[in-house]
């Protein structure tokens, strides 16, 4: 361990002004801010080896943290975190406990501390410089007489922000589309060449990974009574309500429960939409079935003047990336006082992951004048993962969104 190291710790106190003072002349001196434990132990034993796991400067402040600090001790803490995310400080990076920064805090049950909420922010400005790094920023080679500014926000962090962002309901992330042996999970043309099973009150892939589980009923009724706000105001009120992705059809049926004047399904799965016609739902009078992905089946409607009360999104191999294409869809299929919904396992694989993309969302739903409230909905420990491949839900907490026009 480093002095970098040992300053974090807090062995001194109070914690003063002192402690930022040093942090700054340690980063200015050429230290870098994710300087790992495992980095300063494998240089001091002379062992060249790569570490596998990066204990940062922002884990040990994260564990280090006094529980018992003074409002102006725990400013000083606050103004290192800052300092260290100046300088281009991961708040993604796994220790050697495979736990992010956040995780540390939420474990020491400090979610609801300036710490924590300073991580979240740099998460969801990460995921902002990824997209403009990505989209937007043309790179112009520079002469040799020419010196290239750095992002100080920072290439470090955006990097490891994509192994946690993107992330929904089992989909982590973007993958090569000339790649071979690719998973069901992260592309979706795999996926849909992939055979599914009903088995278990689940619906599983052919390699044991989790569609849906009968665990998300109560969820889904949550989004079903979202969809029917409308009808509270106007009991008279045909009902029309879009849901993309039918999956075990737990929503649908609950959506058949409340008689809407028309229920649209759109379903790209041949095995689901096998489900869908052993089960009769071509039969219904007033459901309308959409094969094929909503990409391609879900615009036509807008020239079709087709308009919904509400709307519910909840797909498969998916990413957040496809749903604000979804976001440009919405505003013109949403009739003024309908209601938007999703299944929101945005990032639930950590905790942490799951509050950046609660702000990710707002902001970007904004940018199309809607806005989000969410319902928090407390979940027990989930034991239905044993002959799961990997989970999709990893929180102890859930939050439902309802998606509106702005009121103006």
């Amino acid at each position: 361990m480093s002095d970098l190291h040992d300053l974090c710790r807090f062995i001194s106190r109070p914690v003063t002004n002192q402690y930022i003072t040093q942090l700054k002349a340690y980063l200015k001196s050429g230290i870098p801010s994710t300087y790992t434990v495992e980095e300063a132990y494998n240089y001091t034993n002379g062992i060249e080896e790569e570490p596998t796991t990066t204990t940062t400067p922002l884990h040990i402040i994260c564990q280090n943290i006094p529980t018992n600090g003074t409002e102006e001790e725990l400013l000083v803490v606050s103004e290192m975190i800052s300092v260290l995310f100046e300088y281009g400080a991961g708040w993604s990076f796994t220790d050697i406990n495979n736990e992010t920064p956040g995780c540390i805090l939420i474990k020491r049950n400090m979610k609801d501390s300036v710490a924590f909420n300073q991580i979240v922010e740099a998460g969801v400005r990460a995921e902002l410089i990824l997209r403009k790094v990505n989209d937007n920023i043309e790179f112009i080679e520079a002469s040799d007489e020419e010196e290239v500014p750095e992002l100080v926000e920072s290439e470090e962090q955006t990097e490891n922000a994509q192994e946690d962002i993107s992330q929904i309901k089992g989909n982590t992330l973007e993958v090569d589309p000339q790649s071979t042996n690719l998973d069901p999970a992260e592309h979706q043309e795999t996926y849909l060449n992939t055979k599914l099973q009903y088995k278990d009150d689940a619906l599983v892939t052919s390699n044991k990974d989790g569609v849906m589980m009968s665990w998300e009923h109560n969820l889904m009724q949550m989004g079903c009574n979202s969809l029917f706000k409308n009808r509270e105001d106007d009991p008279e009120e045909e009902m029309v309500v879009l849901n993309i992705g039918f999956g075990m059809g737990i929503i649908d049926t609950m959506i058949q429960d409340k008689k809407p004047f028309k229920h649209y399904i759109c379903e790209p799965h041949p095995d689901v939409l096998e489900k869908l016609k052993k089960d009769g739902w071509y039969q219904k009078p007033n459901v309308v079935i959409l094969e094929g992905r909503w990409q391609d089946k879900v615009a036509e409607l807008l020239s079709e003047g087709v308009f919904f009360n509400g709307i519910y999104y909840d797909t498969y191999s998916e990413h957040y990336s496809d749903m604000l294409e979804l976001f440009d869809l919405i505003v013109g299929l949403l009739k003024p006082q309908g209601i938007f919904s999703f299944f929101n396992g945005l990032g639930a694989d950590r905790q942490v992951i799951y509050e950046v993309y609660k702000k990710l969302v707002e902001i970007d739903l904004s940018n199309y004048g809607l806005q989000i409230s969410f319902t928090d909905i407390n979940l027990p420990t989930l034991e239905v993962w044993d002959d799961i491949k990997r989970s999709y839900w990893n929180c102890p907490v859930y939050y439902h969104p309802e998606v509106k026009f702005v009121d103006l």
